[in-house]
C-alpha cells in the first residue's frame, strides 16, 4: 500500500499514512487532532547500474538499434 506525506498546517508537524491510492487525496488528521493538513510531494530516487555509469542501449536488432528509424 502506498504513503503519502502530510504536513499539519496548525502545529507543523509532518506524518505519514499508508492508505489505498483511491484515497491519496483524502483529507488526513494529524498525530495531534487537527485537520488543517497539506499533502507532501513525495520524491523518488531512481538509480542507474551499480557505479552510477550510464548504460548504452544495445545495438542492431530492434527499433533504431538497427537503423530503420534514420
Amino acid at each position: 500500500m502506498p504513503r503519502y506525506d502530510f504536513r499539519c498546517r496548525s502545529c507543523g508537524a509532518t506524518f505519514e499514512l499508508r492508505r489505498p491510492m483511491a484515497q491519496a487525496n483524502d483529507p488526513a488528521v494529524c498525530p495531534q487532532g487537527h485537520e488543517d493538513t497539506v499533502k507532501l510531494l513525495s520524491t523518488v530516487a531512481v538509480t542507474g547500474a551499480a557505479g552510477g555509469a550510464p548504460q548504452q542501449a544495445p545495438s542492431g536488432g530492434g527499433c533504431c538499434g538497427g537503423g530503420c528509424c534514420g
